[in-house]
């Protein structure tokens, strides 16, 4: 047996180290404590203060210290041992982390019943309110989010009288608002910038007097584009998918695509087409029904570029475009894919919207449990 001098605790064959001897018995860690001839630096086994890392005298002790719980030759910790218990790992207590990440919902789930209205603000003078694209993105956002009031009022409408007008809308809303916060959120339904359409909105609420908030425009760069490509895929201009590389005997192998709204709109759907580029693999380029660069010239460059079976993807929901843009396209003689309409894409964006709208107001708090929102 090796003596307690050269720095290794005392071993009794037979039983275990009693509790008293076995923590004085060992020496203070650091370089200092390595007792001449016993295990330490000059063994390959690092400082561990005359104890061994790999076994040996001091094995039992480090297994403890690593978790291993009781091995038989070392007394289980308790509060009868005092001072001299070892430590005791406890799992730390993390906080709870925020609701986040791509799944997130857009909009809050619970709100109070003073809560901002989200209206969708659709150009055109006779556009169907409860059918079409307006109808459906209108029924699509209050199904998704029970709590908000959703509605839909046009903006060339029949003035305060109409019941369908943006401006009736909003006083109807107002009503039901306290003063002092927005008593909606105003989405104009156009998926590129279109200045016509803003100024016509910017009007109409100037008009009905109530306060509100106008959001930007529908437009997610790679969401639109990813609407694009399915309406192509529909009408069998385009793969289904840029995964499954199977190829349809109709596809195009060059996509213009049509917008509204002047040079702005046009220049706003060109990192659109840039995103549609790289989905299909093929050359795409941006042209506007209503300005330059036309319709024609888009389909001339795209001619230049080798493109032999030309397809027209229009960028607009729908309303905003009259019939004579529509016609403008079947002049090229090119197939053209339907418009974006009512995409779930678009509906998501409009609930994206207002939850950033809503995200900046402070909302009175409510004790019961919220209500689904009312749906005119």
């Amino acid at each position: 047996m090796r003596q307690p001098s050269d720095g290794v605790p005392s071993r009794q064959p037979g039983g275990p180290l009693s509790a008293r001897q076995f923590p004085g018995d060992l020496p203070e860690r650091g370089p200092s404590a390595v007792a001449p001839g016993g295990f330490g630096e000059r063994d390959g086994y690092g400082d561990r203060g005359g104890l061994s890392d790999r076994g040996g005298y001091g094995g039992d002790r480090v297994a403890y210290d690593r978790g291993y719980g009781d091995r038989g030759d070392l007394p289980a910790p308790g509060p009868d041992r005092g001072q001299e218990a070892f430590p005791v790992r406890r799992p730390s207590i993390r906080p709870p982390r925020a609701s986040g990440g791509r799944h997130r919902r857009a909009v809050p789930a619970s709100l109070p019943q003073t809560a901002p209205a989200l209206v969708l603000a659709v150009p055109g003078t006779d556009t169907d309110l409860t059918a079409g694209a307006a109808g459906e993105l209108t029924a699509v956002l209050r199904v998704d989010n029970p709590a908000v009031e959703v509605r839909a009022g046009r903006i060339d409408g029949g003035g305060p009288s109409d019941p369908s007008d943006l401006q009736a809308v909003l006083a109807d809303v107002a009503t039901r608002r306290p003063d002092g916060l927005p008593c909606a959120v105003v989405i104009p339904l156009i998926a590129t910038v279109n200045p016509p359409v803003i100024h016509r909105l910017r009007e109409s609420v100037a008009a009905s007097g109530v306060n509100v908030i106008i959001s930007g425009f529908i437009n997610s760069n790679a969401m639109v584009a990813e609407a694009l490509h399915i309406r192509l895929a529909e009408a069998g201009l385009a793969r289904a998918d840029r995964v499954r590389l199977f190829s349809i005997v109709t596809a195009a192998d060059g996509v213009l695509i049509a917008t509204v709204g002047g040079p702005n709109g046009a220049a706003s759907a060109n990192v659109t087409s840039v995103l549609l580029a790289a989905r299909l693999a093929l050359p795409v380029i941006t042209a506007s029904m209503d300005s330059a660069p036309s319709i024609q010239e888009g389909a001339m460059r795209l001619k230049e570029m080798g493109v032999n079976r030309l397809a027209i993807a229009p960028c607009f929901i729908g309303p905003e475009a009259n019939r004579g843009d529509l016609e403008s396209l079947l002049v090229v003689g090119a197939e053209c894919a339907a418009p974006i309409g009512a995409h779930s894409n678009i509906a998501k964006l409009a609930a994206m919207t207002y939850g950033q709208a809503i995200s900046s107001l402070e909302l009175p708090s409510q004790g019961e449990p919220e209500k689904h929102g009312q749906h005119e």
